[in-house]
This record gives C-alpha cells, structure tokens and sequence, in this order.
C-alpha cells in the first residue's frame, strides 16, 4: 500500500525528446521550517510557494493541533499566526506525521522543551525508521521520550518542564538531528551549542537569524560550531519558499539521458549544502548551466538548463559532498546506469535509514533492469551502459518511497524496454504534480490500473 491510499501501479516508457519548462514545487525543507517557526514566533508569519506535498500538509495540520492557526489562501499562500516560543498546547489527537522523516523529527524538537506531551505516528515506512537519533539528545535538554523497540515510532515525548542549555555533537551527518536539537534550544535558557563535523543542509540556522533569533556560525578544527542563545521573541516574517532541488533533480536527470532533450527549470534553490548533485552531474559532463543567478530570501537561486548529455562517464563521488546531495543518489545511480564506466558513491550510509534502505531498493532495481551493481554498508558502485545501452524492462518495488518509484520512471524514459514501479503513490508526498509536470515535456508515464488515453 502508498502512504495514503491503494498502490498505484506506473509504468514508463521510452520517450522522445523531453522539452519545455519545468515548474517544480517548493523546497520541501524550507516549507517545513516555515510552519514550524512560523508557529513558534509571534504575529503572523506569510509564506508564499509552499511545497503543497501530503508531507508539508502533515506538517501543517501538526501545527495546528499544538495550537498555532494555519490558513491556506490557494496557490501556495498561506498564513501562520504563532503561540511564542514555548506556547505550544497540548495536542488532544495523535500527530501523524505520515511519510515525512523531517516533519517528524524537526517537531519533536520544536515541542521538546514545552511542558507538554505528544503521541507521534506515521505510516508502515514512517514507523520502521529510527528516532533515537533525536530523541537522545533531546533527552539531554530533560525530554523523555517512548517508544516502540529500537527507538521507533509510535512513540510518546514528554517535554521539559524545565528545560537546560545541550551542548551537542552531532554523531553522524544529519540536518534533521541538527535541526532538531537547535529547535529545542529556542526554548532552553542560555546558549544551545550544536558542533556538527560535516556540513549538513542549513536552511534552520538561515530562518532562524531571518526570524530574529541569536545564532552564530564559527568554522573550527573541530566542524562547524553553531550558537543558539535561548528564549529569543521571534518575529512573524514573508517567506519566499524557492523550488525545490531535490525535485529539480528528476526532470534535470531525465533531460540528460533522453536523446534531443533541453529543459529548463526555473528559480531552483542553490544552497551549497544542497547543490551537490548539479555539481557532480556536471564532473560526469552533464550540459548543464546555471542561467539568471540570484539571491531571493537569503537563499541563492538560478535558472537550471539541462540538456541531452550522450558522452557521460561515470566518476568517484567526493565522500564529502554526501550530505550536500544525499537525497539524490537514487535518481543519480539512474544518470550513472547510462555513463560510461564506474560510478562511485562511498560515506553514503544515511541511505540506509531513509524512507526505505535506498542502497538496497535501488541496487535490487537497477539489477533487475540489467544493470551491475556492488554495495555494501555505506557505499554503492554502479557500472553504467553508456546512452542506448540499458534494457530496461523489469518491475521495481517502491518500498513507500517516493524517490525510489520516481527513478525508477526516469529510468523507464531512457531504457530499451518500459520500467514499471508496484506503487507510484508515494510520489504525491513530496511531488504532487511529478506526473502531469513529466507528461508535460514529453514523458510517457501510464497509471496501470487506468485505462490509457
């Protein structure tokens, strides 16, 4: 089963050339931080271009059961009038968080250090991750949290009713973890210090100084150091969300291995703790461009052009820039599958716990489809075809994985032979409009429990 309802079989087949422009959704990350702060600061918070995704939508309907008043206006404007840090109520209902890893987690943070409890679940692939990640430290600001074996949800957090400043260093690279400990810290006295060894996404530390809080960044030998002094009075702000890079990446990716292809994907966020694959697509020899750059709400933002990249070769990935792309390894194994060669993906065991064990599902899918794949425990090689090579053909399992069932259709447009995936309903968790958006610039996608036409 999807997340939210009965699977819904897809197939892709090959396509001609892909052309047009691609207006991709909000930033999924920025949409979730803005309703969250937005419900933590006083007055009334207007955010425009929100990811109307079922995951920001769980995020929302979280806020208002912890008492914040959220209006959708239509068209992606919507309003938050705040409680102040530390206002949140209790909430009557549990919070379902459905599919959303970040939901969950950034509002377990943001409710940690209120006098308040709170029941989470989510759906079967919500449930299996772990939360111990967060919980742990928030255990350390006085947060009590329980939980099913492992550390998994549904899980009841009981927060501080005197909550103490954390110093923190966060273990593996994580946003979420970061993000959460730094939420929590809005309400501790004194100074939250969070020392992360890699850089992680920092949307939270932008929009939180955006929203008035004190927060500081100092690069040491030691990482990044970041200083968050507590129980600041935060002010409503207009947000501008950007769209969204992680999406940006499938109609990028499928314009670079379908013959003919030139798409352009207008005002996509380039946050360089996001902008990793573009990065590396173009070390393989991608025909991609940045055009129209500039700044738009603190975040640096451009116009993307990709075209049809017949010549791409397969490299070794830096370790170091996992984190600045480690949600598009999935499409990026699809664009490694038509290089030429080996492409290598090493410090990348974060896969493993993301909405499904994305090394797995995809390794087993890319197989499937002819192509060789080796793995192990934090790391993946994909031997590509070269373009016109990869046969295609097989069904992939989504595993209630919305990036996964979305790669596996890019590779459908591509291959020899169609790709179908079991489940494509995911995809609406963080890409509600990923179908007519393909279709749109010449994808053939088909629901197979509809009739075509």
């Amino acid at each position: 089963m999807s997340s939210h309802g009965a699977p819904i079989p897809m197939t892709s087949r090959p396509c001609g050339p892909l052309k047009g422009e691609a207006r991709v959704p909000g930033d999924k990350s920025i949409s979730h931080r803005s309703l969250i702060l937005g419900a933590m600061c006083i007055g009334e918070t207007e955010i425009t271009g929100l990811l109307e995704g079922q995951d920001v939508l769980d995020t929302a309907r979280a806020m208002r059961a912890f008492g914040a008043e959220v209006t959708d206006h239509g068209g992606g404007t919507w309003t938050v009038s705040g409680v102040g840090t530390g206002g949140f109520a209790e909430p009557e209902q549990v919070i379902d968080c459905g599919n959303s890893g970040t939901g969950v987690r950034l509002i377990m943070g943001a409710m940690a250090t209120c006098d308040i409890s709170a029941t989470f679940t989510g759906d079967a692939s919500l449930n299996g991750r772990p939360m111990a990640r967060v919980t742990d430290p928030l255990d350390l600001f006085g947060t009590r949290a329980y939980g099913r074996s492992g550390g998994r949800l549904p899980m009841t957090v009981v927060g501080a009713a005197d909550p103490v400043p954390v110093e923190y260093t966060v273990p593996v690279p994580s946003a979420q973890v970061k993000s959460a400990v730094l939420l929590a810290g809005l309400n501790a006295p004194g100074q939250t210090v969070v020392t992360e060894t890699e850089a992680t996404r920092d949307h939270t530390e932008r929009m939180l100084a955006g929203f008035g809080a004190e927060i500081a960044t100092e690069v040491t030998d030691a990482g990044r150091v970041i200083t968050l002094t507590g129980q600041p009075e935060l002010k409503a702000q207009k947000i501008a969300v950007p769209r969204d890079p992680s999406s940006a990446a499938f109609p990028v990716c499928a314009a670079l291995i379908v013959p003919g292809s030139d798409v352009l994907v207008p005002g996509i966020g380039l946050n360089p703790t996001r902008a990793g694959l573009f990065t590396t697509l173009r070390d393989m020899g991608a025909d991609l461009s940045y055009e129209n750059e500039r700044i738009e709400g603190g975040e640096p933002v451009a116009d993307l052009r990709a075209r049809f990249s017949p010549d791409l070769k397969g490299i070794e990935v830096p370790e170091d820039r996992a984190a600045s792309m480690i949600d598009e390894y999935p499409v990026l194994s699809v664009v490694a599958a038509f290089a030429s060669g080996e492409t290598v993906m090493r410090g990348v065991r974060e896969l493993r716990v993301k909405e499904s064990d994305r090394i797995d599902a995809m390794a087993t899918g890319l197989r499937a489809n002819g192509i060789t794949v080796e793995d192990g425990p934090d790391w993946w090689i994909v031997t590509g075809l070269g373009h016109g090579n990869v046969p295609g053909g097989a069904v992939c399992a989504s595993h209630l994985d919305h990036r996964i069932a979305m790669s596996f259709l890019i590779l459908g447009m591509a291959a020899t032979k169609p790709v179908s995936v079991d489940d494509g309903g995911p995809i609406a968790t963080s890409f509600p409009v990923f179908e007519p958006l393909m279709t749109d610039l010449g994808a053939q996608l088909v629901r197979d429990n509809q009739p075509s036409g």
